[in-house]
């Protein structure tokens, strides 16, 4: 998720994964993996917020997680493992789950101003209709997010299905073993590509915090990503009031203690992997004890 790609408009979005994670996971575990993954970007890197953590989980853990999910049994039904119909059916299951997840993200957005605004009508928090939000989100995530998230997941699946095929086989439920070397050095050259990520500028549209509202310029991005429409002078007033609920340790991806971007980026990538790392291991520590206690 912390790989950016540049959208029309000058905005950006960024890759999920959702995709695969329903794929090798099965929707229920992917829906866990990535609720997790988004509330440690939100608790320590501000990313999505706290206010936005239910809608994030549940447009992109849930339902991207089914969605991928559906899509690729129903494609892939009937072919062998081996067929290049499954590598299809996963390209298809990243490009559909994204997209729900981005249309619902709009619908939520585009409807704030019709259920929150304060007594004249001006908008507390999101200020756009859904007359503007669906065309700006969707168009950057139809035509190029999208394509990204096919072609990531498609790619996954066939190293998988090369490496380790039990984890995207026909046996799709068999237990997940140690993950093998090559799986791990896998990992490693992603967190190591990680700042790639911060070479699209621009901000994700409707991420916007309440002093984007303030400058010239922050507003002046905020209308041309958004059709033309033009942005607030102020920021709303339900925003401005919640901006300072939570401060991330490590804002935006870059601790205060490092000089380099790219460096902070790529430590806060292996930060958050390794909180993930943590959590999943505590946890299936908790689950074995409690499974030999009711022996």
């Amino acid at each position: 998720m912390m790989f950016n790609l540049p959208l029309p408009g000058g905005t950006t979005g960024h890759a999920v994964g959702v995709g695969i994670a329903a794929i090798v996971l099965g929707p229920w575990a992917s829906l866990l993996a990535i609720s997790l993954a988004l509330t440690i970007q939100a608790l320590f890197f501000g990313d999505g917020g706290i206010t936005t953590l239910g809608a994030n989980c549940f447009n992109m853990a849930i339902a991207g997680s089914f969605a991928a999910w559906g899509i690729y049994r129903l494609v892939s039904l009937g072919s062998v493992a081996e067929s290049k119909r499954r590598v299809v059916a996963a390209a298809l299951a990243g490009y559909v789950a994204i997209n729900v997840s981005a249309l619902l993200a709009a619908i939520e957005f585009g409807i704030q101003p019709m259920l929150f605004h304060d007594a004249t009508g001006v908008p507390l928090y999101a200020p756009y209709s859904l007359g503007v939000a669906i065309p700006a989100m969707m168009t950057g995530h139809l035509t190029i997010a999208g394509v990204a998230e096919a072609v990531m997941s498609a790619g996954l699946f066939s190293y998988l299905r090369r490496n380790e095929p039990a984890l995207v086989g026909i046996s799709a439920r068999a237990p997940l073993e140690r993950a093998p070397r090559r799986l791990w050095g896998a990992l490693a050259v992603v967190l190591l590509l990680t700042p790639l990520g911060i070479l699209a500028s621009g901000a994700a549209w409707g991420e916007w915090a309440a002093k984007d509202f303030t400058s010239t310029a922050g507003r002046a991005q905020i209308t041309a990503a958004s059709g033309n429409a033009a942005a607030p002078v102020v920021a709303p007033s339900g925003l401005a009031r919640l901006a300072n609920l939570w401060t991330a340790p490590l804002p935006e991806y870059a601790p205060h203690f490092v000089k380099s971007a790219a460096f902070g980026y790529m430590l806060s990538a292996m930060f958050g992997v390794g909180l993930i790392l943590a959590v999943v291991w505590v946890a299936g520590l908790w689950m074995k004890g409690a499974a030999e206690s009711k022996r």
